[in-house]
Parts: structure tokens; sequence; C-alpha cells
């Protein structure tokens, strides 16, 4: 099966990267990781996550945080500079892509098909493909810049999906509202 490309930029809101890498890899989905050097950052405070830049060795600091043992497939990291990558290329089959959380730089490079590096790429390849992509903004307020790029996407056919809480099912915690929203974000990728 083809797999599904994950990009964790620097946008507060990792949690949720983490969380649907963990839901992807209970249905069996095999995941291409890319995570920006500010996305690195911000699972670092957010998540304790203590990743170097080095493709290599935070392959199984990743794999570890998301729950994999030493020889299970299914995660395969790129780093994210490497715009000569498999991930660069329409050939390369994807089912789809997240980007979550997403910047708003981010998502103005996407919509204006900068590919300044293999996030932009990979999602500008996935656009072209005419691949579901899937973007998790995480900025408020929003201002009209964002909005325009937000529509702009979403005329694509871009998916823009923003974590919003939802307190009707009566959540007891944190964990319950983070696994809500990744449920969310399954179902739009077509995923029960």
């Amino acid at each position: 099966m083809d797999p599904w490309v994950v990009a964790i930029t620097g946008a507060s809101g990792s949690v949720y990267a983490k969380r649907l890498i963990e839901a992807l890899r209970l249905h069996g989905e095999t995941i291409c990781l890319v995570v920006s050097r500010p996305g690195r950052r911000v699972a670092k405070d957010e998540l304790g996550w203590v990743l170097t830049g080095d493709i290599r060795d935070d392959r199984e600091r990743i794999r570890s945080y998301c729950g994999y043992s030493a020889d299970e497939e299914g995660l395969s990291c790129y780093d994210w500079q490497d715009i000569g990558c498999c991930l660069a290329s329409g050939s390369f089959r994807t089912r789809g892509m997240f980007v979550i959380p997403c910047t708003m730089a981010t998502l103005a490079g996407i919509a204006v098909g900068s590919s300044r590096n293999l996030i932009e790429r990979a999602a500008d390849v996935t656009i072209k493909e005419r691949r579901r992509l899937i973007l998790v903004p995480r900025e408020t307020p929003l201002s009209p810049i964002h909005l325009r790029n937000m529509l702009t996407l979403a005329e694509m056919g871009v998916d823009i999906v923003p974590p919003m809480p939802a307190f009707y099912f009566g959540p007891g915690s944190l964990d319950d509202l983070v696994d809500f929203f990744v449920k969310r974000v399954l179902a739009v990728a077509g995923l029960s």
C-alpha cells in the first residue's frame, strides 16, 4: 500500500502529529515523516522530543517516541532540506499528505508553490498529482493574508482542518480533545 506523508512544522500542536502517527500505525498505514528544524524545536518544548537534525539518529528516536519497536517497519524519516529525495517526485506514489501542525509560513509557501524545502515540495507534488493534502494550521487570530492563502489552497482542493476543540462529547481531559481532533483528521483522509 502507498504511504502517507506526514510533515511536522514549527507551529504549536506537535501532540496532534504524534497522535496522528500513532493512529496511522494502528491502522497499519506506512508513513514517510518529515520534521522541519522549527518543528524539532517545538516538539522538544511540547513533547520532550530530543531531535538532532541528523536523520539517522532522529529516525530511531522518533520511532521510539511513537511506540515503534526496533524491527517494526512502517515509518521512514526524511531530511526536511533534502529536496532531491523520493518525496519530491510525483513518480513516488503516496496516498496523500498531512502537514500537522502547519505554520502560516509553510501554508503560504505551499499556496504560492515556492518549494523552499522538502515539506513545501512534497505538498506541491501532492497537489499537482491530485492526491489528498490535509493542512492543520495553527494560528490565531487569522489575518487577511492567512485567510487568502487558505482560500487559495481550498479552491485547489486542499483540506484545511484547523484544530478546533469540541466540547459536546464531554471531554474529560486534554487527551480526549486531542484524540477527538485526530479522529476528525483521519475521517477527512477517508480513514475510519
